[in-house]
């Protein structure tokens, strides 16, 4: 070939090889555009004393944000703020409970009286019963409910007329893959979360025009040492076994450190929504493509878990549930969490996840 052509088609590939450098250089300056500055931003968190609320705390005050934390448990609370307050963070706790609308406009008042306007909220307040469907009862669903979807909608909508009003603002949902898929011995919970799920991706196109973006997160399994304050029915001491060695291993379970990472990158980014780990993903494509499939797999998984046992309408925390096979070392990952997320104190039945 010609030395000449062969300038010719060198000057090609450099051309195009400048031209894709410069398309992923603006694709990045774009997306960095778009994102949402955390430092000196107040972000109220819902469940905020322990589990995934208190990693999402740790990491938004390492970003330098000013924080709000909300959880029933004054004890609870009052240990997590200390431990934010140890690491530098601007942080108040407000006792709360997520299904008394009155008590939430009280916690967003004293958020305004103490850190002014609230520029992020995290819905991430939550309660998990397990046990099979003919073990729970009327009060079991209504409790899932009251925490997982009113839990969500009365702090949305009592930061939304300050949000508009600026038109500016984030809201991050924390839902499930309990909200895409229906879980066997997880009725309430995954009833709840599919309504929190509507309602997230509802109102992100809702509010897309003032400037509010709406993330709505799905996690699947995260190792935040939740098991220990969720409630079991049935045979409790086998239902927490399977529930919290799945919690604790490796490749089914994320750390709760990468997963408010990957939370508070979307909120940055302001995500339509956010999927992890990777089996969550699996399970969602899957459930899309073939619906009828996922459900005869999640059939035959059912068939593995306890049955309701002789005594069905037994109610116990994880800490009353503990056997031979849990907690062990099977269970260590998710034993070390619940020392790290304050996980160890009384509960009262409810758990952030």
């Amino acid at each position: 070939m010609p030395r000449t052509a062969l300038r010719r088609r060198s000057d090609k590939v450099r051309l195009a090889l400048a031209a894709g450098m410069g398309a992923v250089w603006l694709a990045r300056g774009l997306r960095s555009a778009g994102q949402y500055e955390l430092r000196g931003k107040t972000v109220l968190i819902t469940g905020g004393s322990r589990g995934l609320g208190l990693a999402l705390a740790r990491e938004l005050a390492w970003r330098g944000a000013r924080l709000a934390i909300c959880g029933r448990d004054p004890e609870s609370l009052e240990r997590a703020r200390a431990s934010l307050a140890r690491t530098g963070a601007e942080a108040i706790a407000v006792p709360c409970d997520v299904t008394d609308r009155q008590s939430v406009q009280e916690l967003v008042e004293a958020v305004h009286r103490h850190l002014g306007q609230i520029d992020i909220l995290i819905n991430n307040a939550g309660v998990i019963e397990v046990g099979p469907a003919e073990t729970m009862s009327l009060a079991d669903y209504e409790e899932a409910m009251g925490t997982n979807f009113w839990g969500m909608l009365y702090p949305t909508l009592a930061v939304l007329p300050e949000m508009r009003e600026r038109r500016s603002g984030r809201i991050v949902n924390i839902t499930s893959i309990g909200g895409k898929l229906g879980i066997p011995h997880l009725l309430p919970y995954s009833a709840s979360k599919f309504a929190a799920m509507g309602f997230s991706q509802g109102l992100r196109a809702e509010v897309a025009a003032d400037g509010i973006k709406v993330v709505t997160v799905v996690p699947g399994l995260m190792r935040t040492g939740s098991p220990r304050n969720a409630i079991f029915r049935g045979q409790h001491r086998s239902e927490y076994a399977w529930f919290s060695i799945s919690d604790s291993l490796p490749g089914l379970s994320i750390s709760a450190e990468r997963a408010a990472r990957k939370i508070v990158e979307a909120c940055r980014r302001g995500d339509a929504e956010v999927l992890f780990p990777v089996t969550t993903r699996l399970a969602t494509v899957a459930n899309a493509v073939a619906p009828g499939l996922t459900t005869n797999l999640l059939g035959m998984v059912d068939r593995l878990l306890p049955d309701a046992g002789s005594r069905p309408r037994g109610r116990h925390t994880g800490s009353e549930s503990h056997s031979w096979l849990s907690p062990s070392w099977l269970t260590r990952l998710g034993d070390r969490a619940a020392r790290r997320y304050n996980q160890l104190a009384p509960a009262r039945g409810k758990t952030t996840e």
